[in-house]
């Protein structure tokens, strides 16, 4: 009987093993190909060469935001890169990384992203689902100016198989480009005209309800707060969740910001006007795919949460080197 048991158990742990290999086989695998895959292509003659560069946001669903990087060199000669960005996650690692430019932090964002005799001109393309358009953006805090969005849109049309509209993420781009001759535009608006909730990033957030209805530089902004606003900002210090009344994009550096802290980022129609009865409140609040929920945090769910944080600020507080002295004598 003990001999059968113990040929079952090394036959479960072979299976086991087995299982595992076959996972750590298949990501060395997809991380080879992706290695083995080009830095940059010159042009993309056909789906097939977008696919071989593109990243997936929420593959498989009806909001599926397949994407590729792409940076064009003004000094030579408007040569345009669309980027394996499953190898470059950010455009800076490809200009470093192929050593186009060794520049590098705040030089770097200034000299490319607020000047207007910038080097490099950097975006995204992207195939958006909803509306089956093709279209081409830049962060929503770039100050690119009206002939370089012209640049930009003339070169890509000429080196992608397909034509390609420009996507504004701000006002100011909005303004910018409302009357550059030819270029064909989609706002973010025509692509969620029929939706009235978007996850931009799937998470659970503990926090207290900030509605503000104007954002800006005298507004206090308390790191437990899941702030309810009407604009999709360009920067936030970090947050426990953010939900906006204006529909954004995946792509937008705020949703880069939220998947790195962990927190919801969504969209909601009318937010302002459905989360005013929450504010100052402590919710729990969680985006889902397909819907959120949101409720009052009882009294065990915060006196968990403050139990965390203490300990928290207590690993960060730092120690007295003259107090441990004298209480060790």
């Amino acid at each position: 009987m003990l001999s059968n048991r113990n040929l079952c158990f090394s036959r479960v742990v072979a299976a086991l093993f087995l299982c595992l290999l076959g996972a750590s086989a298949a990501q060395s695998q997809k991380e080879n190909q992706s290695r083995e895959a080009p830095r940059s292509l010159r042009s993309v003659d056909s789906r097939a060469d977008f696919d071989s560069l593109a990243v997936v946001y929420d593959a498989d669903t009806p909001y599926a935001l397949p994407h590729v990087l792409f940076v064009i060199d003004r000094r030579d000669k408007n040569r345009i890169y669309y980027v394996n960005t499953r190898r470059y996650k950010f455009h800076k690692d490809f200009v470093n990384g192929t050593y186009l430019s060794l520049e590098r932090g705040q030089e770097f964002f200034e000299n490319n992203y607020l000047k207007p005799n910038r080097r490099f001109i950097m975006g995204t393309i992207a195939y958006q689902t909803p509306v089956r358009r093709w279209t081409f953006e830049f962060w929503e805090g770039d100050l690119i100016p009206p002939d370089q969005i012209k640049l930009a849109s003339d070169i890509i049309n000429r080196t992608f198989f397909t034509p390609v509209a420009f996507k504004p993420n701000s006002n100011r781009q909005d303004e910018a480009s409302a009357h550059i001759e030819g270029l064909q535009r989609v706002s973010q608006t025509e692509i969620s005209q029929n939706q009235e909730y978007q996850p931009l990033n799937v998470a659970r957030g503990l926090g207290r309800i900030h509605v503000i209805p104007k954002l800006d530089e005298h507004v206090e902004i308390g790191f437990n707060e899941i702030l309810v606003l009407d604009e999709v900002p360009v920067q936030l210090p970090p947050v426990a969740g953010i939900i906006t009344t204006k529909p954004s994009t995946p792509l937008s550096h705020i949703n880069l910001l939220a998947k790195g802290w962990g927190i919801p980022n969504v969209y909601i129609k009318n937010a302002q006007e459905l989360f005013k009865q929450y504010n100052g409140w402590w919710v729990e609040f969680d985006a889902r795919r397909d819907t959120y929920s949101i409720k009052r945090a009882d009294l065990n769910v915060l006196a968990e949460y403050q139990k965390r944080l203490k300990e928290r600020l207590d690993v960060m507080k730092p120690r007295s080197f003259l107090s441990s002295i004298t209480t060790s004598f």
